[in-house]
Formats: C-alpha cells, sequence, structure tokens
C-alpha cells in the first residue's frame, strides 16, 4: 500500500465518521416525581409537535412515543453538523402502581410533556 492508498483509506474514514447514521430511534429524557394526587412525569420532547405524541399506559407501564421532525430555518441552507436526533422516538417508564384505573392529564409547555398521573386514593 502507497501513500495515496493510505491518503484515500483516511479520506474515506472522515467521510464514513461525518456522515454517520443517526440511530432509528431516540430516547427522550424524562424525571418521574411523587406528588399528593399521585405521579408527575416529565419528558424532554423540544421541537416535537403535540400531535406527534401518542401515549399508551399499560400495567404498571406510560410509554410516549412519537416523531421529531428537521425544520427548514433558511431556504437553501446545507448541514455543516448535525447533533439533534430527527426521527421516531419511544420512552417506556415503569411506575410502581397499576396505571389502568389512574386518570391522566397531560400538558405540553416550553418543550416538555408534562403527564399528571392521578391515582385512585390519592390524598386530595
Amino acid at each position: 500500500m502507497d501513500s495515496d492508498d493510505l491518503m484515500r483509506l483516511a479520506r474515506r474514514l472522515q467521510l464514513a465518521t461525518r456522515e454517520r447514521v443517526q440511530p432509528l430511534r431516540w430516547r427522550p429524557a424524562a424525571d418521574i416525581y411523587r406528588t399528593r394526587e399521585g405521579w408527575l412525569v416529565k419528558i424532554e420532547l423540544a421541537g416535537v409537535r403535540s400531535e406527534e405524541i401518542e401515549l399508551k399506559v399499560s400495567g404498571r407501564w406510560l410509554t410516549v412515543r412519537g416523531r421529531r421532525y428537521d425544520m427548514a430555518l433558511v431556504e437553501g441552507c446545507e448541514h455543516y453538523s448535525l447533533e439533534i436526533a430527527y426521527s421516531h422516538f419511544e420512552r417506556s417508564i415503569e411506575l410502581p402502581c397499576a396505571l389502568e384505573q389512574a386518570r391522566a392529564v397531560t400538558q405540553y409547555r416550553d418543550g416538555m410533556l408534562l403527564v399528571r398521573i392521578i391515582t385512585e386514593g390519592s390524598q386530595t
């Protein structure tokens, strides 16, 4: 292998690193709080349209899924560096109680999805 071959190989490796494919799904961060009424689950979903969010409750599990799309900020711009995941996401959270009898109230504020889970027998 001569120096030209090494240069071509190095250039190919550099391109492969830049063009890394994003994962098919990303996992948003979540904070979970115990409240007097039940539970509050706060999920970081900046840039996700509320109509793209789906909630599912099964047993003790709360699952949130959806998709974040990239937005064109300026017509005709090309990307230089991309770190934000634009694809499907899913996050499943297990709570220490059955959720089928609970009532869930959602609010989307400042890029955060707030899921208030009001359980039977709460202290309200």
